[in-house]
């Protein structure tokens, strides 16, 4: 009896066994056919694929720079993988990566991860090229370009940091004098609200509210894998898009029967302007997403990690702390910050150009090839990362060192691309880093901080929007 039973198990055992090494066979085969498939090509560089649909986007995502550096090892400056449901050409070469940045027009064209072109609309100005493109970033620079920052803006995006800075002695409690404060959710929610009182300056709080919620699904589902069942980000991320989407046409509807409004919306919807009347409503939509997708991702990371570097090396807090209190002398607690106080912030300036380089808050951008060159159908993703941290271009570029962007001949380069490159250079630019000036501004001749527990940098994977 008892031998029936060990044979019984073993048998089982056996069983396993050979299973796994029968699933273990059919999915290194899969590997093999998935790598055969693409790897024909001799003009490709070495690599590897991963498996069929899924690639190596899991690895991508979650290791981030781990897996960067590991294929870099392996296969050195340029390997080919497959990410984002395509097969991609990887350029960690700074001289590669700056010659494709320069050159749009020979082969390579701007691109976007499926689901990120779906979620975000393929309609926005990451998303298109030539003449379309020139229309909508028309549109854009005069919505948020420097001359509106100025004459429109300034004052408007003062008035809304200034009550988001006041608000945060709303987390003291008791009569306190400190408080613990997530500081990556707090400057999530100053770049989404910020953003949005500006394109919807009128509407009601609710409407902020249930527009808040969607708005995270959708931001969730950019980088998710291309898979539409419930369950999966991606599909709750499209779900968040056309929930916002259904919104923001009810406002549009009421706006255009009415012509009310003095915001974004508002000078969007103007068809005598010769600006936007090219533009289409789905052009409209597409491109309020992304003016708030982009200014979430880039202005609250940037603003997060310039708050940690700042705190690591008191030397840079301490004169930039002492450029704002020079502004606030003579200045009552709640009057505003004009034009020339703004412009008289250079070491503000410089630490966010330094945390924008350091920080790399946009690894890399896609792009797909055309005809014009012979990997047509791939995309190349170029690992701007590297760029950043070019010994040539950056002495120790390693460090945090604001002090290098005091000499302006170094943002005016044409090899610096923490914001794009020629006609690809991000239209927000200038509002983003007006936005974090202001913050900082108020931030520190109001506050102190210091960090609690053990506060790790973990990096995120980010396409830019360009």
């Amino acid at each position: 009896m008892l031998g029936g039973v060990i044979l019984e198990m073993g048998l089982v055992v056996l069983g396993v066994g050979v299973g796994l090494l029968v699933v273990l066979g059919v999915v290194l085969m899969m590997k093999w056919v998935n790598g055969m498939r693409y790897m024909r090509r001799k003009e490709l560089p070495p690599g590897s694929m991963g498996f069929p649909l899924f690639g190596e986007i899991v690895k991508f995502i979650t290791q981030g720079p781990i897996f960067m550096k590991m294929q870099r090892a392996r296969y050195e400056n340029m390997f080919n993988t497959h990410i984002f449901g395509c097969p991609t050409v990887i350029s960690m070469d700074p001289k590669v990566n700056k010659y494709i940045l320069l050159n749009e027009g020979k082969g390579l064209v701007p691109g976007y991860p499926p689901s990120m072109r779906n979620i975000i609309g393929d309609k926005n100005i990451a998303a298109v090229h030539g003449p379309t493109h020139k229309i909508i970033r028309g549109s854009l620079l005069s919505l948020i370009g420097p001359p509106v920052i100025k004459d429109h803006g300034l004052h408007e995006v003062d008035t809304i940091m200034r009550s988001f800075l006041h608000n945060f002695g709303d987390d003291i409690d008791n009569g306190k004098t400190t408080s613990i404060l997530d500081i990556q959710e707090k400057t999530n929610e100053m770049a989404l609200v910020v953003s949005y009182k500006q394109i919807l300056k009128d509407e009601p709080a609710w409407l902020y509210e249930s527009f808040k919620l969607e708005f995270d699904k959708l931001v969730i589902g950019t980088l998710a894998l291309l898979i539409y069942l419930p369950g999966t980000n991606y599909y709750y991320g499209f779900q968040g898009r056309k929930n916002a989407l259904k919104m923001l046409k009810t406002v549009m509807a009421k706006r255009q029967s009415k012509s009310l409004g003095d915001d974004m919306l508002t000078a969007l919807l103007n068809k005598e302007d010769p600006k936007h009347s090219l533009l289409s409503d789905d052009e409209i939509l597409d491109q309020i997403i992304t003016i708030l997708y982009s200014g979430y991702e880039t202005v609250s990371k940037t603003t997060m990690m310039s708050m940690k570097y700042l705190h690591d090396h008191p030397k840079a807090l301490q004169q930039l702390r002492e450029e704002h209190l020079a502004i606030r002398k003579g200045k009552n607690p709640e009057d505003p910050i004009d034009w020339p106080e703004y412009k008289s912030m250079t070491f503000t300036r410089a630490v966010i150009l330094e945390t924008s380089r350091l920080a790399t808050i946009a690894n890399g951008v896609l792009r797909p090839t055309t005809n014009d060159i012979e990997v047509n159908g791939w995309r190349i993703y170029v690992y701007t990362r590297e760029i950043n941290y070019d010994l040539v271009q950056y002495l120790e570029p390693f460090t945090f060192n604001p002090w290098r962007w005091l000499d302006k001949s170094l943002e005016s380069n044409n090899y610096c691309f923490i914001f794009g490159a020629t006609n690809r250079v991000c239209p927000g630019k200038e509002l983003g880093i007006f936005k974090i000036s202001l913050f900082l501004h108020y931030l520190v001749t109001r506050y102190r901080w210091e960090e609690v527990g053990d506060a790790t940098i973990v990096k995120e994977f980010c396409t830019d929007m360009i």
